[in-house]
């Protein structure tokens, strides 16, 4: 029988599997040996590469880890619009010297190889982002005994992964960094987003699943403040992010306390998916243009994103960073564990104030 999530860990904490490079083995081990839990990012990488990634875990650490897979996504970019985009990063291509990617790629980012490996040689957690398995892909994993959870961003998508068979939700509030996991990607529901603390009641009330809270958390008073709210676990992707075992590159780090950067938005100028990052130009002069076309977008726009790090230009770079990216700190990270795991025990045992203990002995409000 799997174990439900919050046994594999000491303290209530997550590394968020970040797709893109930053979530290292180092990172998961390193996070998992403090008493966290791990991840690693088998997304955009091939089956063999996520198999040597959880063998070099393995060398580093005996403690529980996770594995993060993307679900292979529909057909219904249109392809007219992904060239019409095409065009308008000409320019982009000239100045960065460098040519745009193929977007004829496959949309399942080798799932089926990944799982199977998994099945074969299994991981104590296994998570799904944009989607959610059939209860038969979920029931295999259970067998060899694997904890497995669904990213969700509605009560709906919660009620759909508990129907399927899942051990448990990660419910993504809109404050976090990088793409959104919706089930569905649809345009209609851009602005939608549901804020971290309103949706983990609205998953709480909804499903009996344990509940894996992420969006924006920094700080151990925020932890404490999503597990009173009903979350077993807190999981942290930015502030994990400039950490020396992240995999980020060293402008991404720089870039979540530069002041040139003051605030993130959601966009599709990167990826052609909803994801949140720092406003740099890039996002200002391609968001309202890019097209719901995933993972069309993200291959087209590959060879730039590489190119501009390479010239030192974090304004054509994805700079993935949740609402909270502000208040990063650039600590090993067992260290920063340690730090969030003070900062939790702290806000718990706090008193409360003389106007919280009026309401809590049914004062008025």
């Amino acid at each position: 029988m799997p174990s439900p999530p919050q046994a594999l860990c000491r303290h209530p904490i997550v590394q968020a599997p970040m797709a893109g490079g930053a979530s290292t083995p180092r990172l998961a081990a390193a996070v998992s040996e403090a008493g966290g839990l791990g991840s690693l990012a088998a997304g955009y990488k091939t089956a063999d590469g996520m198999y040597e990634e959880i063998k070099q875990v393995r060398s580093l650490t005996s403690r529980p880890f996770g594995v993060n897979l993307f679900m292979p996504q529909p057909e219904y970019a249109d392809p007219a619009a992904v060239e019409v985009y095409r065009n308008q990063l000409a320019g982009e291509a000239t100045w960065y010297e460098t040519g745009l990617g193929d977007t004829d790629v496959k949309r399942d980012d080798g799932y089926e190889a990944k799982l199977a490996i998994l099945r074969d040689d299994p991981v104590p957690l296994v998570s799904f982002t944009f989607g959610c398995p059939t209860r038969k892909e979920l029931q295999a994993l259970a067998r060899v005994g694997t904890t497995t959870v669904v990213t969700v961003t509605t009560p709906e998508e919660a009620l759909a992964a508990q129907d399927a068979g899942a051990d448990a939700v990660c419910v993504q509030g809109v404050e976090a960094g990088g793409h959104q996991g919706t089930h569905r990607d649809n345009p209609e529901t851009d602005r939608a987003g549901i804020g971290l603390l309103s949706l983990l009641t609205q998953v709480r009330e909804a499903v009996r699943l344990p509940l894996i809270a992420t969006g924006g958390l920094m700080r151990g008073a925020q932890i404490a403040a999503v597990l009173a709210a009903g979350a077993d676990l807190a999981q942290l992707g930015t502030a994990f992010l400039v950490t020396p075992e992240s995999g980020a590159h060293a402008l991404h780090k720089q870039a979540m306390t530069d002041p040139r950067f003051v605030r993130t938005e959601l966009t599709r100028a990167f990826s052609g998916r909803p994801a949140r990052g720092l406003v740099n130009r890039f996002l200002r002069e391609h968001g309202p243009y890019a097209p719901a076309a995933y993972p069309q977008v993200h291959y087209l726009t590959a060879g730039l994103r590489k190119a501009a790090a390479k010239a030192g230009d974090p304004q054509a770079m994805a700079l993935w960073a949740g609402q909270g990216h502000r208040l990063a700190r650039e600590l090993p990270a067992a260290e920063l564990v340690e730090v969030l795991v003070a900062e939790l025990d702290a806000a718990r045992s706090a008193p409360a104030t003389p106007d919280e203990a009026g309401r809590g002995a049914g004062g008025a409000a």
